[in-house]
Formats: structure tokens, C-alpha cells, sequence
């Protein structure tokens, strides 16, 4: 005859088991969906205007757009900006 002991489980202690993970997996979002497109603008003495664009983050909460486009250094040829081969 076997012996059986009796058995106790700890009650409640299982709970997550029946149900899913809690968080989860985040979907991939891609990062250019955040973006906005900035021109860049030259000074008003030079023939052309817009030398290009950037891109940078949307504003969102306290962080603003504009404070991610302060202190950008952009490099530009004189010649492109007179449109004169010569320079």
C-alpha cells in the first residue's frame, strides 16, 4: 500500500501563473515618426535663402523642438551661398 502525504499548496501564492505577462513587449516604433522637418535659413546679405534642412524631435511635454535645434553648427560653401562658381 503506498503512503500518501497530505499535500498542502500555498493559497494565492500562484496568481500570475493564469494570467499574461504584466507589461509585455512594446512594439518597434520607428524613431523618424517623432521628427519634424526644420529649413535652415541663411542671413538676409546672402542670395539664397534656404541652405537645407534638419531634422529634429517633436515637442513633447517639457521638451520643446526648438531648444533641440539651438547650438547646431552647419557648414556651407560661400560660392552656394552666392551662387557664384567663382568663390
Amino acid at each position: 500500500r503506498p503512503c500518501t502525504l497530505p499535500v498542502k499548496m500555498a493559497v494565492g501564492k500562484n496568481k500570475r501563473m493564469s494570467k499574461g505577462k504584466k507589461g509585455g513587449k512594446k512594439k518597434a516604433l520607428d524613431p523618424f515618426l517623432k521628427k519634424d522637418w526644420y529649413d535652415i535659413k541663411a542671413p538676409s546679405m546672402f542670395s539664397v535663402k534656404q541652405v537645407g534642412k534638419t531634422l529634429v524631435t517633436r515637442s513633447q511635454g517639457t521638451k520643446i523642438a526648438s531648444d533641440g535645434l539651438k547650438g547646431r553648427v552647419f557648414e556651407c560653401s560661400l560660392a552656394d551661398l552666392n551662387q557664384d562658381e567663382d568663390q
